[in-house]
């Protein structure tokens, strides 16, 4: 028979080893945490930055694009008014 304090030094060993594991695994874990944590910031903050610069560049683009009918208009009036001078001066008499 085994006796009664290899049994109880047994198991305590077994407790004392199981907590330190367990001690170990929880602090691994929040260091990992907090390190995902902190890439995931500066992941964040890249993106914020590379959707802020697109968002310029789109309202640039729009700003671009209602003014290109405006100047289209422009150079129909323009062209007009070319046309009827150019009309005056073949009319004009010499």
């Amino acid at each position: 028979m085994i006796p009664m304090e290899s049994i109880i030094a047994a198991t305590l060993s077994a407790f004392i080893t199981g907590g330190l594991s367990l001690f170990g695994v929880i602090v691994c874990n929040r260091k990992n945490s907090d390190r995902m944590q902190a890439q995931l910031e500066k992941s964040q903050a890249v993106t914020d930055t590379k959707l802020e610069e697109l968002t310029r560049e789109v309202r640039a683009h729009n700003n671009f694009a209602q003014r290109v009918p405006v100047l289209e208009e422009k150079m129909k009036v323009a062209n007009h008014r070319i046309d009827d001078l150019e009309n005056k001066v073949e009319h004009m008499p010499s």
